[in-house]
């Protein structure tokens, strides 16, 4: 473990990119995330990488595809509205099989919206977000640490599995410093499938464009054959006292971090709070929650969004068979929800 360092979690991405092998970076300013994007400008070029701001978001992402098609690892990053904006060629690398990192700091919408903390880009991110069937590895870091972590693994899983990842994080964890142990720097591995080096073998197409319907059908099920081996083999989730917990939280990123302050409320009142904090977002851990569901005591999915991540909570519960008490206590637009209000939505649910 490398000797830890303050860091900005913007700053963390960025760096945490670098030492996984990332050689191309395209991006396009925007708020709260552009404290990554100038690391990047700095950095990149210091190592003799590839950085490109674009002249917009949509260049950008079409910039990463065509890097991750020539062989490099490739990332963009951007904000919510940005990363509406490149929606389009996430479908396309999806549809490609091209693996590139995205990341989302997420800030207040709809529209143009504000710069303020927000998770209303659940949905897009774990629906997929850009037309066609498809999904993105989506990852949720609640601390500066895991933003290093995290974004580090997103490579791995893209690559593994040639597909999108996105890292979701909000402004605050974005814009907050704290210690971080950097992961090793370490070089892109070598690719067999990228364009490119056509000497002595047959031109390589990387493409998302199939005519014949029933040949890209056949496809699209094949891809999703081996989104199954994502969910069984990349779930990731937290479990902090669950079993005995008088009432559960649901709760990602920020908002996690503030069930935590709600839970050393509720103790200092002999109430037993618990903690289920979903790390991957896509694959959602469906099995693990629901068998938390299964123990009847009710759920409280505390989110800054106006009740996207809930619905997962009920998929769970109801999956599981369970018949928990669901609940939502939720702000967005950039409102912050407290631990007090938190801790008090838990004792109104318990009638205490």
């Amino acid at each position: 473990m490398s000797e830890k360092v303050l860091m900005k979690g913007n700053d963390a991405i960025a760096e945490a990119a670098i030492r996984a092998g990332c050689g191309a970076y395209f991006g396009y300013p925007i708020t709260p995330q552009n404290e990554l994007i100038a690391y990047m400008a700095k950095h990149m070029l210091d190592r003799g990488r590839i950085f490109i701001q674009a002249e917009s978001e949509i260049a950008a992402i079409n910039m990463v595809y065509g890097a991750s098609c020539a062989g490099m690892r490739a990332m963009t990053s951007s904000s919510s509205p940005g990363i509406s904006l490149k929606q389009e060629g996430i479908s396309y690398a999806a549809g490609a099989d091209v693996p590139l990192v995205v990341v989302n700091i997420n800030r207040g919408g709809p529209g143009l919206g504000n710069i303020a903390p927000a998770q209303s880009d659940y949905f897009q991110s774990t629906r997929g977000g850009g037309h066609g069937d498809y999904k993105c590895i989506v990852l949720a870091p609640k601390s500066v640490q895991e933003c290093a972590d995290h974004t580090y693994l997103a490579f791995d899983l893209a690559d593994k599995y040639r597909m999108p990842a996105i890292i979701l994080a909000d402004g605050i964890i974005g814009q907050m410093i704290e210690g971080v142990a950097l992961p090793p720097e370490r070089e892109s591995p070598k690719r067999d499938w990228t364009v490119g080096g056509m000497k002595g073998r047959k031109a390589r197409h990387i493409t998302s464009i199939e005519l014949v319907p029933e040949k890209l059908e056949a496809q699209t099920r094949e891809r999703f054959v081996r989104y199954e081996t994502v969910k069984a083999a990349e779930t990731r989730y937290e479990e902090t006292d669950c079993a005995n917990a008088d009432l559960v939280l649901v709760a990602f990123g920020t908002s996690a971090r503030v069930c935590l302050g709600a839970k050393k409320l509720a103790q200092k009142e002999g109430i037993k709070l618990g903690i289920f904090r979903p790390i991957t977002l896509w694959p959602f851990p469906y099995d693990a929650l629901g068998k938390v569901a299964a123990n009847g005591k009710p759920l409280l999915s505390v989110e800054l969004s106006f009740g996207q991540l809930i619905e997962d909570v009920k998929l769970s519960a109801y999956g599981a068979g369970a018949k928990a008490d669901i609940h939502l206590l939720s702000h967005a637009c950039g409102v912050i929800t407290t631990e007090e209000e938190v801790f008090a939505k838990a004792k109104e649910i318990l009638k205490k």
